[in-house]
């Protein structure tokens, strides 16, 4: 029989949720989630994971609780890994009880996995802690859902307030607290959108807030009300190169995430946005005959660390590996396709000092004259130029298809509401096919106003493809690397 998780989502974004729940998802048969779960979750489960969206909100028509109850023992009972995914802890106002009363009574195995709650992380993400020695000795959290039926005389004599759900009663919670002794100068924060790039947060006190938050939309937001709210200016961390900025990095699909990681540790706020799909080649039948006849070259050029991933691949699949390039000679282009080769447990030869695959030919014009070269590259063409003048200079080389880039079907819901509502400061691209797609992209499923984003480019022909698609280039790397790219932003951003 399956298994059902009730798994805690967290405060909303992805940095937030725990190694477990990211294992589950990564699992998952069958995913039923809430309406406040970050869309860049969703991208966490396979392609084949059915997705049921049964989310809550206020004032919107909602999946009932005894449909959910349904649909998760019937998906378990399908021998189904379940995951039921909730915004926050599960067990913090995550109504769990019906679900497991259910799960119970029709023999359904079940776990919950904790996660954190947005009433601890907003207000730590907000810069305000929830206890002090002396401003704080203790907090209540408690939902404003229902106003009417919490005891409001306690309440207003602890010293700090965490409230959920209470962005549509806030004039009530103030008109409570005043009420019952709560002085009108006591601080008030509203965070709404915690953890997301889309956070926002208002200070004010109880005597005010109403007034300065009248035209917000207050959804989702949690309230934190007491003197700790006074402390968020000095609890602050200090301010690093890219604080306050929202960077969109385009990539491939699946690839990893250490560009984003390198803008996080500069203070960015970073969206992922997939721009392309890196998928087998229609047939792989050139690069397993040329595989198969790998004594015939003297030279193996790698140009990316897909070619390095497939080309291996493919070795593996005629039962061989790394020996049988005893004798050829490997270039590559760039550091980390170097990285990626190591993995395998060669070293390349020849690495280009400025990493621009064109200028394997001024460093080995010599090296390379009348030898027979294996280039393993994308189906759909690219390196031209290379092809080009290294054939000039009389090699022989041989031209494998070992993998294909396309578009995705659609702009990641995250990525495109951050086109669409403006906060994007800065678009990273660090090949010419990402600009290529995401200007398809961009094109076919939504339009998004970019005058004032910085555009920023890994190097040269990456920057001659966002002149000609996007009609301008703000930052362009001076070392054609991630960590070039990086510290080019960081520069751009200290200028301006």
């Amino acid at each position: 029989m399956g298994k059902v998780y009730l798994v805690g989502a967290g405060p909303g974004y992805v940095n937030y949720l725990t190694v477990k729940a990211h294992q589950l998802l990564n699992q998952a048969e069958v995913l039923i989630y809430d309406a406040l779960v970050d869309s860049s979750l969703l991208q966490l489960v396979k392609s084949e994971c059915l997705k049921l969206d049964v989310g809550k909100r206020g004032g919107k028509v909602s999946t009932p609780q005894t449909e959910i109850n349904r649909l998760l023992v019937e998906h378990c009972q399908q021998d189904k890994l379940v995951v039921r995914l909730k915004s926050g802890d599960p067990f913090i106002f995550g109504r769990c009880t019906a679900e497991i009363e259910a799960l119970r009574s029709a023999g359904c195995a079940f776990e919950v996995v904790p996660g954190i709650s947005s009433a601890l992380a907003a207000p730590l993400l907000a810069g305000i802690p929830l206890t002090d020695p002396v401003l704080s000795r203790c907090f209540a959290v408690f939902t404003a859902h229902e106003p009417d039926e919490l005891d409001w005389e306690a309440l207003a004599q602890i010293e700090t307030l965490v409230v959920l759900m209470g962005g549509q009663h806030l004039a009530e919670i103030v008109h409570q607290l005043a009420r019952h002794g709560k002085s009108l100068h006591t601080p008030i924060a509203i965070i709404r959108w915690a953890s997301s790039p889309q956070q926002q947060v208002w200070v004010a006190d109880l005597e005010n807030i109403v007034a300065k938050t009248r035209e917000i939309s207050l959804s989702p937001v949690v309230i934190v009300v007491g003197e700790v709210v006074r402390l968020r200016n000095y609890l602050q961390p200090p301010s690093m190169p890219l604080t306050g900025k929202t960077i969109l990095v385009t990539r491939s699909l699946g690839q990893s995430s250490q560009f984003s990681n390198l803008l996080q540790q500069q203070g960015a706020t970073v969206i992922e946005m997939p721009a392309l799909e890196i998928v087998p080649p229609s047939s792989w039948d050139e690069l397993d005959r040329a595989i198969a006849h790998l004594l015939e070259f003297d030279w193996l050029i790698l140009t990316s660390t897909n070619g390095v991933d497939y080309f291996f691949e493919r070795l593996a699949a005629q039962n061989r590996d790394a020996r049988a390039l005893a004798g050829v000679k490997i270039a590559v282009v760039g550091e980390k396709t170097a990285q990626c080769l190591n993995k395998y447990g060669l070293q390349p030869d020849f690495i280009p000092p400025d990493f621009v695959a064109d200028a394997l030919v001024e460093h080995l014009q010599a090296q390379l004259k009348g030898k027979k070269v294996l280039f393993p590259r994308v189906e759909s063409g690219g390196r031209e130029v290379l092809v080009k003048e290294l054939t000039a200079i009389g090699a022989e080389v041989v031209e494998v298809a070992a993998y294909q880039s396309q578009c995705p079907s659609a702009i990641a819901p995250a990525a495109l509401e951050a086109l669409q509502s403006g906060i994007i400061d800065i678009i990273t691209f660090a090949s010419s096919k990402t600009v290529k797609c995401f200007y398809q992209l961009l094109k076919t499923h939504g339009e998004a106003d970019l005058a004032r984003v910085c555009i920023a480019s890994i190097g040269p022909q990456t920057s001659k493809t966002c002149l000609e698609l996007l009609g301008r280039v703000d930052v362009e790397a001076t070392e054609y690397t991630l960590e070039g790219l990086t510290q080019a932003i960081v520069q751009w951003a200290n200028d301006n």
